[in-house]
């Protein structure tokens, strides 16, 4: 992106605020955090985000902007730092929602980047040594080769197959080995790289820029930040390999809908076939010094507390297991890239990577191929008798409404697992960044009304997850608190969400989400928040803080019984409304959802579209509903009973 020399000079301002250089460590500017910055936004095929970025920072350095944020009649740039701060503040804390959305793309951008980004030569960042983390783990020189082999496609191309299955994660990679297996010819297209073990070297940013998509990284008023992976292999590189199978009362919940298959022995089959095929165990789930923590408060508590089953073998280094979520560079994590997507090329699949799928071809009512183009620029037409999308749940919809669709629930019904941390700090070393990913979890409010609740789960403490949720209440503030990070654990709350949200595409063709937390929903996300703090406090922690834009805080050993209800009370006077509360959604779902009638569902019990023959959905667009759990195994499972039927009907 190219800006003017107004808005570069307001997107320093801005980042130099966030990130001001202080006690011998470089701003934001000195690190070259504004030109990573448009860097991440160019990566972000709306043009009209891009356009409205522009538009913010032309106008920001203007004295009357300044002044509405109470700045007083001067260019932001102009004042001093702490006054660039309460204007920043004014932002945060405004009774208009755009306003705090735009608080919050601003301070996660500059904040991410200014955590994320090596030294100028390359080398170690000092901010790293300055909050005691570690850094990347590095590459692995004895790394095996890769053991996929992409097509290249260095000129406009038509390729002919049986079927044409678009995506490769956790629908598209097993419908893709199940649909060969089966005799048929079949192409994958991949819109991401193609990495592996070599390649993973645990550096944050450059994983976040090459293994997650570029957009949409959050809802349209930033209420919910998205996290989606986009490679070979799709979310299950980078997945923190939890393989939680449907529950049961979901299954039945999901019959209801109209698919009686899910409550039938078809399905528990197609279960049983990925979790063998994935190596799901719970063998390799030694306890980090965070989930430890987890463990005792549930202990103490009376509460909940059991095993995760994870999808990964004996390869599976412990302390270097936080850094999953950037790809598993020993190759323990048994992603499709690593099963389902070999088992597929081993009998003859074809695979693309870099390839973006624009529409797909309807000819007569039916399904007969996609369109697209690579990286490259080269024009890629795949001719097949059917298409499976499994582009996840952002994207799926958005190209049935590409390719003419106009089946009213397609969009509708999205599902995001919101989740919030709330966090403790400890007096002892914790190093929450190092350990199993997730190798323990509570189900202790699971069910808080008809079947709706929550998880309380870890995860490793890295910037780049701490960020997004920490509350930024100025710029020394917040460096005390990443300076606190190796002594501070975050308790996950995750909810099964009953209220759906949308997706919709915008001129581009690209997905927007719509979501707003709803009141049902907003009840079970305060009891995770009280919560999570009683297990904070029953594993000893010093100091407890929510992720709310404003600072909700108490100190258990300093203000005694009274500090939780203090605590709560400041949470209902932040709020759980966008920009109030930061939320996270690692799973996305049921935003194509199979159904017995098309006029509550976009795709049949068969998982095949109904406005078009021989299309279909096998990824989480397909959930009716939320599945309460980390979903990998039930896309798997739904992509594998219904790559078996495409299979029977095509024969």
């Amino acid at each position: 992106m190219e800006l003017t020399p107004r808005q570069r000079r307001s997107l320093e301002a801005i980042c130099d605020t966030f990130c001001p250089p202080a006690n011998g460590l470089p701003g934001a500017t000195e690190l070259g955090v504004p030109d990573a910055v448009l860097q991440l936004a160019g990566r972000d095929p709306r043009s009209a985000a891009r356009r409205e970025l522009k538009q913010l920072l032309s106008a920001w350095d203007s004295a009357l902007l300044t002044a509405l944020g109470g700045g007083g009649l001067h260019r932001f740039s102009a004042l001093p730092r702490a006054q660039r701060e309460q204007v920043l503040l004014s932002w945060c804390d405004s009774r208009l929602p755009q306003r705090r959305a735009a608080f919050h793309a601003l301070r996660k951008a500059a904040l991410l980047t200014y955590y994320g980004l090596p030294a100028p030569d390359g080398g170690a960042s000092p901010v790293w040594d300055a909050i005691g983390y570690p850094g990347p783990l590095g590459a692995r020189a004895d790394a095996p080769p890769k053991q996929l082999a992409p097509l290249s496609i260095d000129a406009d191309t038509t390729l002919d197959c049986d079927v044409c299955v678009v995506g490769s994660g956790a629908g598209g990679g097993v419908a893709a080995a199940v649909l060969s297996q089966a005799g048929l010819d079949v192409v994958v297209l991949e819109r991401g790289g193609y990495y592996d073990d070599a390649d993973f070297d645990g550096a944050e940013l450059r994983a976040l820029t090459t293994l997650y998509a570029g957009a949409p990284t959050g809802t349209h008023d930033q209420s919910v930040g998205l996290i989606a992976g986009s490679c070979l292999g799709g979310g299950t590189v980078v997945n923190y390999t939890t393989s939680f199978r449907t529950p049961d009362d979901v299954r039945a919940e999901w019959a209801s809908h109209g698919v009686p298959a899910f409550a039938s022995a078809d399905f528990t089959a197609s279960l049983d076939a990925v979790c063998e095929r994935l190596g799901v165990n719970q063998e390799h789930n030694e306890p980090s010094a965070r989930e430890r923590k987890l463990r005792d408060a549930c202990l103490a508590l009376g509460w909940h507390v059991d095993a995760m089953p994870r999808n990964v073998d004996d390869r599976c280094d412990r302390r270097e297991c936080g850094w999953c979520n950037f790809g598993c560079r020993h190759g323990a994590k048994q992603s499709t890239a690593k099963t389902w997507l070999k088992d597929a090329q081993a009998v003859g699949a074809r695979i693309v990577v870099g390839a973006a799928v624009e529409r797909v071809i309807v000819e007569h009512g039916s399904a007969r191929g996609v369109v697209g183009t690579t990286d490259a620029g080269h024009r890629l037409t795949v001719r097949s008798r059917a298409v499976v999308a499994a582009c996840g749940a952002l994207q799926t919809p958005a190209l049935l409404m590409r390719s003419g669709l106009r089946n009213p629930n397609i969009g509708r019904h999205l599902r995001l697992h919101p989740a919030t941390a709330v966090w403790g700090v400890y007096d002892d070393e914790v190093r929450p960044w190092e350990g199993t990913m997730q190798a323990l979890y509570s189900d202790q409010h699971r069910d808080l009304h008809d079947g709706y609740g929550l998880k309380y789960e870890t995860a490793a403490g890295h910037p780049h997850l701490a960020i997004p949720f920490m509350p930024w209440r100025g710029a020394r503030a917040h460096h005390e608190l990443m300076q606190a990070l190796p002594h501070t654990v975050v308790f996950g709350v995750l909810l099964r969400d009953r209220d759906a949200g949308a997706v919709h595409v915008d001129r581009d063709g690209e997905p927007v989400v719509r979501y707003r937390l709803s009141p049902y929903d907003a009840r079970h996300l305060r009891v995770g928040i009280e919560g999570a703090a009683r297990l904070h406090e029953a594993a000893g922690a010093q100091r407890i803080f929510s992720s709310h834009s404003d600072w909700v805080a108490y100190s258990p050993s300093r203000d005694g019984a009274a500090g939780r209800a203090a605590f709560m009370r400041d949470a209902d006077a932040c709020g759980y409304g966008p920009g109030q509360v930061q939320l996270g959604s690692f799973h996305i779902m049921g935003s194509a959802r199979m159904g017995g009638s098309p006029a509550t569902s976009a795709c049949d019990p068969d998982a095949q579209t109904w406005d078009v023959r021989g299309l279909y959905v096998l990824d989480g667009s397909a959930f009716p509903t939320a599945s309460g759990v980390n979903p990998q195994i039930s896309i798997q499972a739904i992509a594998h009973m219904g790559a078996r039927g495409i299979a029977a009907r095509l024969a």
